[in-house]
């Protein structure tokens, strides 16, 4: 029995993480729907970490009444960075990105992200290559196989795959000046500007997880850690809307997709989501949870086949294969590292007990 409950406890993060990527494509559509109905994502960004913030506080109230550390400095300068690369910044440098370029050309170079990921942990010293060893090479080859699979997901079409047409369009056919609707001819300088804003994006969102490490280690009480982190990303967020978008009416919420956009961004995906990626850092580490979100191409994709009338080509099974291959070999070597120091535990502590 103590096996089996050891073997659930090992799969908690996984399961955890899967969840996690299903909340932010479903997410990832909703907001699909907003910028069809001409939403600012400026303002939506700011209204996420809002609601995040409005839902993370009572929860950090509640579950950390007991065990809550003292905030410092170093801690609110963590939560400040934070919510900039995790938060405000990440957002805003994505949607800009899209805005520029395409949402095809965002989602490519956003799932550069274990490969930069893994770059940043080694550097910081926060993950070992060990190379010699077969869980060094898996997780390197793990990585890269993901990363190949998503750019393959992304950017290759091949055959059309027709299981059966669900006659749903979320989207109907109108677009607007937000949407992914642009001119044909758009200018060099701005799609430049695109592509920096896609590669900001991605290396912020990369950054985010290595200082979310940090924080851990600082204020390991992460309902209260999320909870700073998303009133610093508010705080941030809104200044930015407020100095770009001068147009009131962006800021109206009715009952409509709107609303819907703000509140399950913030409160599922800024929210939720979020204080159950900075758990699994704190147990599995920067590159385990990072490996999970190409998985997001995956959902999306299905899901935009089936809702929002996108087709469906042999490049993204192929890409959702080799994803799918990346991350168990990525989560093979995880595992073997993580027995391996349990093995090296189990042999000190006897020796320091009869000490």
């Amino acid at each position: 029995m103590k096996a089996i409950y050891n073997s659930l406890e090992g799969l908690k993060p996984v399961i955890l993480m899967l969840f996690v990527q299903i909340l932010s494509a479903t997410v990832n559509i909703i907001t699909k729907l907003a910028i069809n109905d001409g939403m600012s994502m400026r303002v939506a960004t700011a209204y996420r970490f809002i609601f995040a913030s409005a839902v993370t506080i009572p929860l950090a109230l509640i579950f950390d009444r007991k065990k809550r550390q003292k905030i410092t400095w170093k801690v609110l300068f963590l939560a400040f960075i934070c919510g900039l690369f995790g938060g405000s910044l990440v957002y805003n440098l994505y949607v800009e990105g899209m805005t520029l370029t395409s949402t095809t050309f965002m989602l490519a170079m956003f799932n550069l992200t274990p490969g930069i990921t893994f770059i940043m942990s080694i550097l910081f010293r926060l993950e070992k290559l060990y190379w010699s060893a077969a869980e060094g090479k898996a997780k390197v080859i793990g990585t890269l196989i993901g990363i190949i699979g998503a750019m393959l997901l992304t950017f290759y079409k091949g055959a059309e795959i027709n299981i059966g047409s669900s006659n749903i369009n979320l989207l109907h056919t109108h677009h607007n000046q937000n949407g992914d609707a642009k001119p044909q001819h758009a200018d060099f300088s701005n799609k430049l500007l695109g592509v920096l804003c896609a590669i900001g994006s991605s290396c912020s969102f990369s950054l985010w997880f290595i200082i979310q490490a940090k924080m851990n280690k600082e204020y390991p009480s992460h309902h209260s850690s999320t909870a700073l982190m998303s009133t610093m990303g508010a705080i941030q967020a809104t200044i930015f809307a407020l100095c770009v978008d001068r147009d009131w009416s962006q800021w109206k919420l009715g009952y409509n997709i709107r609303l819907l956009t703000a509140t399950s961004s913030g409160i599922v995906t800024s929210g939720i989501a979020t204080t159950v990626v900075a758990w699994c850092i704190k147990m599995r580490g920067p590159i385990f949870a990072s490996v999970f979100y190409p998985l997001q191409l995956i959902i999306v994709a299905v899901s935009a086949y089936l809702l929002l009338d996108e087709k469906l080509y042999l490049g993204s099974i192929l890409g959702a294969v080799l994803i799918v291959c990346g991350l168990y070999m990525v989560l093979w070597s995880k595992n073997k590292e993580m027995k391996e120091k349990a093995q090296l535990m189990s042999r000190v502590t006897p020796e320091h007990s009869e000490a």
